[in-house]
């Protein structure tokens, strides 16, 4: 599997800083998020097909009804997550197309991803080869027990919405960490940032959001 890792026509660099722009006019307002999220080429995270759309603000399918989300998302999870800590360790709970891992890559020194669908993850460790991201781990398995023996975590983001917080995942974040994470049934779903205090959670949440709902098992 070859990649086109600079883009041209719609997927190039121009417009890519359309995106950043918008995203800045929405309210994103880390830099450095920012600057990442100009450099990782998001086309090579969605089929050939709708190339042409990578760098639209909106989602756009990647198949098994999954999607890569809404580069705003993206945006705005990784600024919650990242906002004034170090990230030593991070895990990421639904890799889908690989592409909001390859954001955490760049924040994070070491990036542990789990994925439930085999043939998403397969692809998107090629795009992580492709794009010579040493510092991802990726594992087949049900997310809702995270990666117990990689923890504790200094953070930990959730890519599609569990109806109550798992209790694992908290389990497995450091004092201080900080899980992002969207909670709540279809159409009644708020992106929520957890920290894990002393004794016991402070939790805040965000803004309504829309996800795919967190499944169990392992699809091969």
């Amino acid at each position: 599997m070859k990649f086109d890792l600079q883009g041209i026509g719609m997927t190039s660099r121009r417009t890519r800083m359309r995106l950043i722009d918008r995203l800045r006019q929405d309210g994103i307002s880390d830099e450095q998020v920012l600057t990442i999220m100009a450099d990782v080429p998001r086309h090579i995270f969605v089929d050939e097909a709708l190339a042409h759309r990578a760098y639209e603000n909106t989602a756009l399918p990647i198949g098994h009804s999954q999607t890569i989300s809404q580069p705003y998302i993206v945006a705005r999870m990784t600024e919650l997550l990242s906002g004034g800590l170090e990230l030593d360790r991070v895990l990421e709970v639904g890799t889908g197309s690989g592409y909001q891992g390859a954001i955490l890559a760049h924040l994070a020194k070491q990036v542990f991803t789990v994925e439930r669908i085999e043939p998403l993850l397969d692809r998107a460790r090629k795009r992580y080869a492709a794009l010579k991201l040493n510092n991802i781990h990726t594992k087949l398995a049900d997310g809702h027990w995270g990666w117990p023996e990689k923890g504790p975590f200094d953070a930990i983001m959730v890519t599609a919405a569990p109806e109550v917080l798992p209790e694992e995942l908290l389990g497995q974040l450091k004092v201080g960490g900080r899980l992002v994470i969207p909670v709540g049934e279809d159409g009644k779903q708020y992106l929520s940032v957890i920290t894990r205090q002393e004794e016991g959670f402070d939790e805040e949440l965000v803004e309504p959001v829309r996800f795919v709902p967190l499944l169990g098992g392992v699809v091969r």
